[in-house]
C-alpha cells in the first residue's frame, strides 16, 4: 500500500506545474483558475445518517474537519519530500559535476598533472555529536589491482562506535599505562602566566646555533640535554617500549636503554616535549629527514595518547559521578572539534612512511597486533609500483630521495587512534590526526564566495607539523598562507560538540596562542622565515635554528668559470622586481645581443618573472627558446636541440622545470642567472652543466648573477657568510670570483 500511495501522489503531483506546486505548497491548495470542471454531471450520492446524527454533530464535524486535514498534510508533505529530494539530487549533480582541476587550483605542481584525491564517496562523516560532515570526495580511481566496488565499501561505519571518544571509557588495565594525571608535559603551558616579551640566543652541541624569544612571558636560557632519561619526558608507557624498536635503525650501536635516541633526536625532541614553537632548516631527504619524522611522530602519538586517555578517563568519572564541589572544569578535556594533530606533508609517500611509524610506535614488540581498518585501501593509494620508475634514468642522489614512491601531491586523509587502534580514512571530524598537502586542504577550505568550502576541522588544532616546507616552495606556497590565516578560526557550526567539556580558551578564541608549531625545511627562505614570524605566536615562546653557511655551494662548482656578480640598487622591497627587470633589460641583455654571445641560458627562480621575460622577448623578436614545467615533452625537446644546435641565442630556464626534472642542458657557453636560486647547490648543478659542452671552449664561457641586499641569505648560502657580508657593504657593486679545476 505504501508503494501504491506513493505512486499516485507522484502521478498526481506530476500533472502539476511548477507555479500549480507552488501555490499549493503555500495555500494548501490549488489556484481556482486551474479548477478542474468536469463536462460530465456527477452522479448524486444519497447518504444515509445514523440515528445518532443530532447528538454527535459537532463530533462528526471535527472528525470530518481532521480527516481533510490530514489529507491535505499528507499531500503537501508528499510535495515537499517530492521538492527537497529533487533539490538534493541536484545538489549531487553539482557535487559530481564539480571536479577541481589542479592545473587551476596549484601553481603547476612541476608541470606534472597531480590526480584528483580518491577519497570515500558520499561518507556519512559523523562528527562528534554524530552530525553528518561529508568531507571526503568521491572515489576517481580505483587502486592497483582492486576491482570496481561499492562506494559504501569504505564508509567504514562499523568503527565508528569503537573509535568515539564519547561512548568509550578507560580500559581497568590501562589506567596505568597511561597515566593521565601525570601528563605535566602535556598542558603544562596553559596556566603559565604572562611574564612579559624577551629574546635570546644560545649555542648547542648538534643544532648550532639557536635564537628563542617570547611574546608572552620570559625564557629561561636553553641548556643542551645531557643525559635523556625517558621516565623524565613523561612518555607514555607503551612508547617508552616500543620507540627503541622503532627506531633502532638510527642508532649507530647498542644504546643505553634509557637514551634511545640520536643525538639531533635527543636536542630535537627536548625542545618539542617543552611545546614549543620549533623551526629547523637544516632538514634534507638524503641525510636526517627520515630520522627527523620518526622524532616528530613519537611526539604526535604522545600527545594524541594523552589527550584521548584524559577524555576516556573523565568518561568515566563523569559516570560514575565522582565529582566534588566546583571540579566541573576538571572535564574540560576537548576543543571545539576533535582533530588534534594536523600533518603537512608535499607527497603521498611521506603520508605513507608517517602512518607506518604509527603503527610501528604502537604495535612493538607486542606480538599482538594493533587493529588497523582499511589497511589493504590506503597502502593501495598511497604506495607505489617499482616498475612504473625507468631504470636507467640518472638523477643527483638528492633528487633520487626526494622523489621516491608515490609523488601525487593532492590528497588528505585521516587518522582515529584510540589506545591500541589505528582507522585509517576517518572522517575529519571523528578524526585525530589528518595527514594532508596544502593542495589537498585548499580544496576543502575552499575561498572566499565558494559555495561548498569547510575549515572547522582545523578550528581545535594543537600541533601542527609543516614537514619539507622548501617543496612548497616549488608547488605553491600561496596555498600554505591560504592555510594559515584559516588555522584556529572558530567553527560556524556546533558540530554537536559538549561545550560542558571545551576547554574555556578554545571557547575564547584562544587557540592559535596554544598551538604548537613545528616547522621543518631544508633551507632559510625569507617566505619561509616571515611564516614563522608571522603565525607562530605560542604561549611557550618560539625556538629557531640560525647557523651560518660558511662556505657556499660555490665551492663545488668544479670548472673553470668567472662568476660576475652584479648589485642593483633598491630602494624598498616593494620595487625589487621592477628594478631586477630594468637592470637587466637595460644592462645586462644589451652585452648578449651580439651573435657572438650564443648559446646563453638564463635561469630564472620566479614563474612571474619568467612570464614578464618571455613576453619582452617576442615584443623585441629575439632569437630564442623557452623551457617551463607547463612545456610539453615534446616541447622540451625541440627547445633542447635547437639551443644545442645553436638555432636559438637564448634559452629561458625556469627554476620549478630544474627542481622537477633535473635535466642537463648542453650546449651551454654563457651563463644568466637573473636571480639567485632557491636551492644553493641548484647554483653549482647548473654551472657544472658547461661540463656538458665541447672542450676547448672554456676561455669563452662567462657567469652573470644579479642580486640586491634583500638577497642576503641566498647570497651568503651560494659564496659564504664572509663574502656576502663583504659584498653588501662594499661600494663597489661588481664583484668577480674564479673557480675551476686544479
Amino acid at each position: 500500500m505504501g508503494k501504491r500511495g506513493s505512486r499516485g501522489r507522484s502521478l498526481l503531483l506530476g500533472t502539476l506545474t511548477k507555479k500549480q506546486k507552488k501555490h499549493l505548497r503555500d495555500f494548501g491548495e490549488e489556484h481556482p483558475f486551474y479548477d478542474r470542471v468536469s463536462r460530465k454531471d456527477a452522479k448524486p450520492q444519497i447518504c444515509q445518517l445514523s440515528e445518532s446524527s443530532d447528538t454527535s454533530h459537532s463530533d462528526s464535524e471535527s472528525e470530518s474537519e481532521q480527516e481533510h486535514v490530514s489529507g491535505y498534510n499528507k499531500l503537501l508533505a508528499s510535495l515537499k519530500n517530492v521538492s527537497e529530494e529533487e533539490e538534493d539530487e541536484e545538489e549531487e549533480e553539482e557535487e559530481e559535476g564539480s571536479v577541481v582541476d589542479d592545473a587551476e587550483v596549484s601553481d603547476g605542481g612541476g608541470g606534472e598533472d597531480a590526480s584528483v584525491e580518491g577519497e570515500t564517496a558520499a561518507e556519512p562523516a559523523e562528527t562528534q555529536g554524530g552530525k553528518s560532515a561529508d568531507l571526503e570526495g568521491k572515489d576517481w580511481e580505483e587502486p592497483p589491482g582492486s576491482s570496481q566496488k561499492s562506494a559504501e565499501e569504505f564508509t567504514d561505519d562499523k568503527h565508528e562506535s569503537l573509535f568515539s571518544l564519547e561512548t568509550n571509557f578507560l580500559e581497568e588495565e590501562c589506567r596505568d599505562s597511561c597515566s593521565w594525571k601525570a601528563s605535566q608535559g602535556l598542558w603544562g603551558h596553559v596556566n603559565s602566566g604572562a611574564g612579559g616579551s624577551c629574546a635570546g640566543s644560545c649555542s648547542w652541541p648538534i643544532l648550532g646555533q639557536i635564537v628563542f624569544s617570547s611574546k608572552f612571558q620570559k625564557m629561561e636560557t636553553f641548556k643542551p640535554p645531557k643525559d635523556v632519561d625517558l621516565k623524565s619526558l613523561h612518555l607514555q608507557k607503551l612508547l617508552q617500549s616500543t620507540w627503541t624498536k622503532t627506531n633502532s635503525q638510527f642508532l649507530p650501536g647498542p644504546q643505553k636503554p634509557n637514551s634511545p635516541f640520536t643525538l639531533l633526536q635527543k636536542e630535537l625532541f627536548l625542545i618539542m616535549n617543552s611545546y614549543r614553537d620549533l623551526f629547523y632548516p637544516e632538514r634534507t631527504a638524503l641525510k636526517n629527514g627520515e630520522e627527523i619524522r620518526h622524532v616528530y611522530c613519537l611526539h604526535v602519538i604522545n600527545h594524541v595518547l594523552k589527550a584521548n586517555a584524559q577524555v576516556l578517563a573523565n568518561n568515566s568519572r563523569r559516570r560514575s559521578q565522582k565529582l566534588g564541589v566546583g571540579e566541573d572544569d576538571d572535564l574540560r578535556d576537548q576543543g571545539l572539534t576533535r582533530p588534534k594533530v594536523l600533518i603537512v606533508v608535499p607527497f603521498r609517500e611521506a603520508a605513507l612512511r608517517v602512518v607506518q611509524v604509527f603503527i610501528s610506535l604502537l604495535e612493538g614488540d607486542s606480538q599482538k597486533k594493533i587493529i588497523v581498518s582499511n589497511k589493504k585501501r590506503f597502502q593501495g593509494e598511497y604506495g607505489s609500483d617499482p616498475e612504473e620508475r625507468p631504470p636507467n634514468l640518472k638523477r643527483p642522489e638528492d633528487y633520487e630521495a626526494m622523489f621516491v614512491g608515490n609523488i601525487d601531491d593532492h590528497f588528505r586523509i585521516g587518522v582515529a587512534i584510540l589506545q591500541r587502534s589505528i582507522r585509517l580514512y576517518a572522517p575529519f571530524y571523528s578524526s585525530d590526526i589528518l595527514i594532508a598537502s596544502p593542495l589537498g586542504l585548499r580544496t576543502i577550505i575552499g575561498g572566499e564566495g565558494e559555495k561548498k568550502r569547510d575549515f572547522d576541522f582545523l578550528s581545535s588544532i594543537e600541533l601542527l607539523v609543516i614537514d619539507q616546507a622548501d617543496v612548497y616552495l616549488m608547488q605553491n606556497w600561496e596555498h600554505v598562507l591560504h592555510l594559515m590565516n584559516h588555522m584556529n578560526l572558530l567553527p560556524l557550526d556546533s558540530h554537536g560538540v559538549d561545550f560542558s567539556r571545551v576547554r574555556m580558551w578554545s571557547l575564547n578564541n584562544w587557540s592559535k596562542y596554544y598551538r604548537q608549531t613545528l616547522l621543518f625545511g631544508a633551507l632559510q627562505d625569507a617566505q619561509i622565515n616571515s611564516l614563522f614570524n608571522k603565525y607562530c605566536i605560542n604561549t611557550q615562546g618560539q625556538v629557531a635554528v640560525r647557523n651560518v653557511p660558511m662556505t657556499g655551494s660555490i665551492s663545488h662548482v668544479l670548472v673553470q668559470l668567472p662568476h660576475v656578480f652584479q648589485r642593483m640598487e633598491t630602494q624598498d622591497l616593494a620595487s625589487v622586481i621592477d628594478a631586477r627587470f630594468n637592470f637587466f633589460t637595460n644592462k645586462i641583455l644589451p652585452q648578449y645581443r651580439d651573435a657572438v654571445m650564443s648559446h646563453t641560458l638564463i635561469y630564472v627562480p620566479s614563474y612571474f618573472d619568467f612570464v614578464r621575460l618571455r613576453n619582452y622577448f617576442k615584443k623585441e623578436e629575439l632569437n630564442f627558446t623557452h623551457i617551463c614545467e607547463y612545456t610539453s615533452k615534446s616541447g622540451v625537446s625541440r627547445a633542447r636541440h635547437f639551443f644545442l644546435q645553436g638555432e636559438k641565442q637564448f634559452l629561458l630556464l625556469t627554476e620549478r622545470f630544474h627542481f622537477y626534472k633535473r635535466y642537463t642542458i648542453k650546449g651551454i657557453r654563457n651563463l644568466v642567472f637573473y636571480e639567485l636560486p632557491t636551492y644553493p647547490h641548484f647554483y653549482s648543478e647548473v654551472c657544472n652543466m658547461l661540463r656538458a659542452s665541447h672542450r676547448g671552449e672554456e676561455a669563452t664561457w662567462t657567469c652573470t648573477v644579479l642580486y640586491s641586499k634583500y638577497d642576503a641569505q641566498r647570497l651568503a648560502a651560494v659564496v659564504g657568510v664572509e663574502r656576502a657580508a663583504q659584498m653588501l657593504q662594499s661600494p663597489k657593486s661588481v664583484h668577480l670570483f674564479i673557480t675551476g679545476e686544479k
